[in-house]
This record gives C-alpha cells, sequence and structure tokens, in this order.
C-alpha cells in the first residue's frame, strides 16, 4: 500500500514526497489528473494527497469523477485556494481533508496519520504475532515493548508478512505484493530483504517468527 501525491508543481511534490519517506511511507507521484489515474489503476493506494490546480483535469475534477466512479480512497486537498467557497466545494465533492498552502510539513503529516486513523480504524489496523507489534497508520514496529526503525520496504514487506500470518507466502507474490512489479528469475532480493528484517525484528529477541519453508517461501508465525 502506499501514498500518491499528484502535484504539478515538481518542488512541491519532491517536498512533501521526501518527507513522507523519510517517516516510512511508499509514496507514488503524478504530475496531472491522468497520471493519477493511470496509477490508481494499477496501484493499491492508501490515500491520496491532490493539488487542485493541475494541468488539463482539475483537482477537484478528478476528485468527483473517482467519486462517481465509487472509490472510497481518502483524498486530502493541497491547494493554495482559501477561500470559504472552495474548502465547502471540495468537501462536498468527497474529499476527506483540505490543506491550504503553504503548508508545514508537520501539520501534512498529522493530517495523513488522522485521515488514515478514521478511515481504517486505530484498533482494527494492528497486526500482532507473539509480542510483535506493526501499526500501518502510525508506521510503527514494536516488539517486547521496544520500537524498531524500518526501511519503507522492509516495513512493507514485514506487514505483507502480518496480513498473512501463518499461511506460507512463495517469493513470486511478496514481489507482487510488496515491490508491485517483477523482478528477474535469478534475483535474490526477496531473500535479501527478509534477512534484513530478520537481523531488527528477529534476531535480537531470541525467538524465531519469520520462518524459512524450503522449496515454497516464507512464514511468519510464533511457533517453531
Amino acid at each position: 500500500m502506499a501514498l500518491l501525491c499528484v502535484e504539478d508543481e515538481l518542488r512541491v511534490r519532491a517536498f512533501v514526497s521526501r518527507g513522507l519517506r523519510e517517516e516510512g511511507y511508499v509514496v507514488l507521484e503524478a504530475p496531472d489528473a491522468a497520471g493519477a489515474r493511470e496509477l490508481l489503476q494499477r496501484e493499491s493506494v492508501e490515500l491520496v494527497l491532490l493539488d487542485w490546480m493541475l494541468p488539463g483535469t482539475s483537482g477537484l475534477d478528478l476528485l468527483k469523477q473517482l467519486r462517481a466512479d465509487g472509490s472510497t480512497v481518502p483524498v486530502i486537498m493541497l491547494t493554495a485556494r482559501d477561500a470559504l467557497a472552495d474548502r465547502v466545494a471540495a468537501l462536498n465533492s468527497g474529499a476527506d481533508d483540505y490543506l491550504i498552502k503553504p503548508f508545514a510539513f508537520d501539520e501534512l503529516l498529522a493530517r495523513v496519520r488522522a485521515v488514515l486513523r478514521r478511515v481504517q480504524g486505530r484498533a482494527e489496523t494492528e497486526l500482532k504475532c507473539a509480542d510483535l507489534v506493526l501499526d500501518p497508520v502510525a508506521r510503527k514496529v514494536r516488539r517486547g515493548g521496544q520500537d524498531i526503525r524500518l526501511t519503507a520496504r522492509e516495513f512493507a514487506l514485514l506487514q505483507f508478512l502480518l496480513e498473512h500470518q501463518g499461511e506460507v507466502v512463495s517469493r513470486t507474490q511478496i514481489v507482487e505484493n510488496v515491490w508491485e512489479h517483477d523482478f528477474e528469475t535469478f534475483s535474490n532480493v526477496v531473500e535479501v530483504y527478509i534477512r534484513y528484517v530478520r537481523n531488527k525484528v528477529d534476531a535480537p529477541f531470541g525467538q524465531r517468527l519469520i520462518h524459512t519453508v524450503r522449496g515454497v517461501g516464507y512464514v511468519l508465525r510464533s511457533e517453531p
């Protein structure tokens, strides 16, 4: 799952995307409505950060199209349009929040987390196995009460394993869901990232949770 930043100003898009990636989110980028629609059709997106003044189709028109198509993906409008009528129009068209430019990144981050909490429900989003807890909204991982810092890709891999807890998942399933594109068959990227996650989540705690099923794939479970 990822966030999508739809913004035609490269400077603003880079600022937002870089900050969110540093917070552990996977961020997709689009400079216009057409690019955004293509990504939304192809990728799994948790939330859209949408500029109003886009070239061609405006952000507001894109929002209306998404809602007319039945999409419920959360949308935060990012725009310099600060009139009350504009805010009302966006919210009535299906926006979940509205942030006026220029804005502080800390406020944007707080609003992203708040919208995700409202939409998903914080209690329902925590994933647990033994003393391991992953919170997809806050982007936090703890084990034995100790915070564990993961990269965005490591976080996505661990989240996928937790979502399929007790199931053996193949290397192909992991690539398709965590990287969302194909690697050459000789690539060992899955094995490399499994090792990264194990070194952070398993090694310091004594009890192994991520198990290798030889010739098949991997499974996350509390039992040996």
